[in-house]
């Protein structure tokens, strides 16, 4: 039975390459799907949390300097919150769409997402005094700007961090965010005890501007690195297996696919965060203390309490889109109105 939808692409069945019995353990099973978004989340977690030691030691009054980076990544967060989040439910759908129309719409956001966090970035780079007033406490201002336009490149560094992430989640390849997360870890406690940290080599005075430039290295650094295993061996992997010689591409009409269902995400996200930075920035106005006080507590909550729960969403996700798939599937129509017992019915 074949559906027929906008993109012209859709199917019965999933030709992508797969055991036809994982183990438990796998990446195409929810355990090692869930095992592999642990790895992936806690370690900028971790990473987080020692960075804002790190600065502590450097000058406790620029610790709340940091912070711009999490605000502007908040920002960030309402484009990556468009197109990537409807990759559960159209790239996450292997009963419906061949491997190649879901690689497709791989290509498409990676490309996309790239794009608007470049046009981001260069907005930032032109607003960092704006930026900075709104998000920096006044005592530190005028110290920080440099720090707020490092801190800026993140919008195009997360962009591809993120359409990686959670097109290859969808596609059951949880080991592309790991290898960021991994690499980014890395470079970044390496850089950190090198340059910046207590035991640094050389005889410089570490600044607040280093720990910036070190972490937009490791952004950078890790966003390719991703790329690149994206690029070489997974696409690889599915043009090999793949029945078409044609090779993947992004075009309008996947990009269409994903835009509808991104709508509503986007519009959740901007929503939210708006009101998420009013009332940062109602925090700052009070003074520096409450501000740091203010960053740290986030620090804890997003570093260390939240991992296990971004993990659990993550894994979920990938797998309700491929059994809203199945459902699609069974029956036989793009758009599916469901009771409350047909969703609780095996």
């Amino acid at each position: 039975m074949a559906i027929m939808v906008d993109s012209g692409q859709e199917r019965l069945g999933d030709d992508s390459p797969s055991i036809s019995s994982p183990s438990k353990w796998s990446r195409e099973r929810y355990p090692g799907s869930l095992l592999f978004n642990l790895g992936a989340f806690i370690l900028p977690a971790l990473y987080s949390t020692l960075s804002k030691l790190w600065v502590a030691n450097i000058d406790a009054s620029h610790v709340v300097t940091t912070d711009i980076y999490t605000y502007i990544g908040v920002i960030v967060e309402v484009l990556n919150e468009g197109l990537p989040r409807s990759a559960w439910l159209v790239i996450g759908d292997k009963s419906t769409r061949t491997i190649r129309a879901r690689m497709d719409l791989a290509y498409t956001m990676i490309f996309v997402q790239t794009g608007l966090g470049i046009l981001m970035t260069v907005v930032f780079l032109s607003c960092s005094k704006t930026l900075a007033a709104g998000f920096v406490p006044v005592e530190v201002k005028q110290t920080s700007i440099t720090y707020v336009r490092l801190s800026s490149v993140q919008a195009v560094t997360s962009a591809v961090e993120t359409a990686l992430s959670a097109s290859t989640r969808a596609l059951d390849n949880p080991d592309v965010p790991l290898i960021i997360s991994s690499a980014k870890f890395l470079i970044n406690i390496v850089l950190d005890l090198l340059l910046i940290s207590k035991v640094h080599v050389g005889a410089w005075q570490p600044t607040i501007v280093m720990q910036g430039i070190v972490r937009l290295a490791c952004d950078a650094v890790s966003a390719l690195c991703g790329a690149i295993y994206f690029f070489t061996m997974v696409v690889n992997r599915y043009q090999t297996d793949s029945e078409s010689p044609r090779r993947f591409r992004w075009n309008a009409s996947t990009l269409l696919t994903l835009i509808r269902p991104s709508m509503y995400t986007f519009s959740e996200s901007a929503i939210r965060n708006a009101i998420y930075l009013w009332l940062v920035h109602r925090i700052i106005l009070l003074g520096s203390d409450y501000a740091t006080a203010w960053g740290v507590f986030n620090t804890i909550r997003w570093g260390l309490v939240m991992v296990p729960v971004q993990a659990l969403e993550a894994s979920t996700l990938a797998f309700v889109g491929h059994n809203w798939g199945q459902l699609r599937a069974r029956a036989g129509t793009e758009y599916i109105s469901l009771s409350r017992r047909d969703l609780l019915s095996k």
